[in-house]
């Protein structure tokens, strides 16, 4: 017997990693912005921050976009 994930709790748990890539992204931005003094550590963290950031924003567009489920 195969018990496995719905359609919901799947949506659920791809929407909570795009939020957090996206609370990630802001935190590493601050610190690459105010914290961090080194040249090379604050645009390889910017760099990390950005990626994160439309990591997430394009997740959080797939959720969105592809409606409620019927679950």
């Amino acid at each position: 017997m195969e018990i496995g994930m719905s359609e919901s709790m799947l949506k659920m748990w791809i929407s909570i990693a795009g939020m957090g890539l996206l609370a990630v992204a802001m935190i590493a931005i601050y610190f690459s912005r105010y914290k961090i003094k080194m040249k090379l550590l604050k645009a390889i963290t910017a760099l990390f921050a950005y990626l994160c950031l439309i990591v997430g924003g394009i997740i959080m567009v797939f959720v969105v976009f592809t409606g409620p489920t019927g679950n």
